[in-house]
C-alpha cells in the first residue's frame, strides 16, 4: 500500500471538547480503484477533494453504498475498533444489492486498519468520543444511461466525533412515519445506500418540526408492522420479552442489533425477533407491559425512546426515562469499545501502533 503524508496536519485545529458529529475530518484518506475486474492501486494520501465529471453516472443514478464503524481509544492509550468484520460483511451484501463488486476482507481491514494507524492522534482520548470511520464506494463511469457502471472508486475518510443525538443517553421522541414509507420487502430497505436516507430526509424533518426527535418508520404495504427508527433499529422489552422486528428485506441489519440481541440471549433475556403493529406497542405501553424502548446503532450505540406517537395517541414508556436494561447494554457495549470490561466475545480488533 502506498502512503503519501501530509505535510501539514490540521489536527490543533479541532477543538476535542466541541466535536459535535462529521464536522471535522482526519489529516487523510484510502482510496482503491476497481477497473479490469480487480479492485487496483490501494493507497493513503492526505483528505482533500477529488474531481469528477458532471456526467459521473453514480451521481445520477445512484450506484453506492456506504458503511460506518468506530475506533475507541481506551484508557491505557490503546486503540481498537469494533466488530470491523461484520461491517465488511454488510458492506459487500450491500454492494451485490447494487452490482457493486465486493471487497476482500483482506482490502477491507487493511484500509480501515491502516488509515487508523496513520492517522491515531485523531482518536479522541474524552470518553464518550470516538473515530467514526466511513468506508464508501461509488461507481465511477462517465456515461448517462440506466446499466451497472464497470469501473468504480472505494474510499475510506474518518471523523472524530461525539454522540449522535444531543440528548445523549436522555429518551427521544418518535413519531410514527404516517403517510411516508422508506422501503418494502425486495427494494433497497436492506441495504446500506445513500437512496435509503435520502427517502428519510423530509418525514425526519416534518416530525422535528414537530418536536420530535425521529421519524418511527412502519411498513410500506399496511402501514401498521413496526420496521425501525431513523438511523437506528428498533427493540421493545415487552414483559421481560426483548422484541425487534425480523430482518425480511426491508430493514438495514444494524451490527449494535446484532450485538445487543448476543448479550441479551447471553445473559438469559428471552429474545424474539416478531413482527410487531404500533397498535399492539401503544397498548402493551398503556398496560405497563412494555417496559423499555430504545433504538440501536453503531452512531448513538443505544438511544432509550421516552414517548411515541401514533396518530392523536401519544404514548409515555417507562416515565420518559432510561430504563435499567437499556443503561446496562450501553455500559457494557461502551465498556467493551473502551477496554474497560472484558472482552468475552472477541469484538474489539486492536489497531497496531
Amino acid at each position: 500500500m502506498e502512503i503519501v503524508h501530509t505535510s501539514q496536519s490540521r489536527l490543533e485545529q479541532v477543538d476535542f471538547d466541541d466535536l459535535g458529529f462529521g464536522r471535522f475530518f482526519s489529516d487523510h484518506m484510502f482510496m482503491a480503484d476497481y477497473r479490469n475486474g480487480a479492485w487496483l492501486s490501494p493507497r493513503i494520501v492526505p483528505f482533500g477533494n477529488i474531481e469528477v465529471p458532471p456526467s459521473l453516472c453514480s451521481l445520477h443514478y445512484g450506484q453506492a453504498i456506504f458503511e460506518g464503524l468506530k475506533a475507541f481509544r481506551s484508557t491505557a492509550g490503546e486503540i481498537a475498533l469494533f466488530r470491523p468484520e461484520k461491517h465488511q460483511e454488510r458492506f459487500n451484501r450491500s454492494g451485490n444489492r447494487l452490482c457493486i463488486p465486493p471487497l476482500s476482507k483482506e482490502l477491507f481491514m487493511d484500509a480501515v486498519v491502516e488509515l487508523c494507524r496513520v492517522d491515531r492522534e485523531w482518536v479522541p482520548r474524552k470518553q464518550g468520543s470516538s473515530l467514526y470511520i466511513r468506508p464508501f464506494i461509488f461507481a465511477s463511469d462517465s456515461f448517462l444511461g440506466v446499466h451497472a457502471a464497470e469501473t468504480y472508486l472505494f474510499m475510506v475518510i474518518t471523523s472524530p466525533v461525539a454522540a449522535y443525538y444531543k440528548e445523549g443517553l436522555n429518551p427521544v421522541k418518535l413519531l410514527t412515519s404516517g403517510e411516508y414509507a422508506r422501503a418494502v420487502r425486495g427494494g433497497l430497505g436492506e441495504a446500506k445506500t445513500p437512496a435509503n436516507y435520502a427517502a428519510s430526509l423530509l418525514p425526519a424533518e416534518r416530525a422535528q418540526q414537530q418536536g420530535f426527535t425521529q421519524v418511527l418508520w412502519l411498513d410500506a404495504i399496511e402501514r401498521k408492522y413496526i420496521e425501525e427508527v431513523g438511523t437506528m433499529n428498533i427493540m421493545f422489552l415487552i414483559d421481560g420479552e426483548l422484541v425487534t422486528p425480523p430482518l425480511d428485506g426491508s430493514i438495514l441489519g444494524g451490527i449494535t442489533r446484532y450485538t445487543v440481541l448476543e448479550l441479551a440471549a447471553h445473559w438469559g433475556v428471552p429474545v424474539k425477533e416478531k413482527r410487531i403493529t404500533i397498535d399492539e406497542v401503544l397498548a402493551k405501553a398503556k398496560s405497563g407491559g412494555l417496559q423499555e424502548a430504545f433504538g440501536t446503532g453503531t452512531a448513538a450505540v443505544i438511544s432509550p425512546v421516552g414517548w411515541i406517537r401514533h396518530g392523536d395517541d401519544l404514548v409515555t414508556i417507562n416515565e420518559g426515562r432510561i430504563g435499567s436494561f437499556s443503561q446496562k447494554l450501553y455500559d457494557e457495549i461502551t465498556g467493551i469499545q473502551y477496554g474497560e470490561r472484558p472482552d468475552t466475545f472477541g469484538w474489539r480488533y486492536p489497531v497496531p501502533a
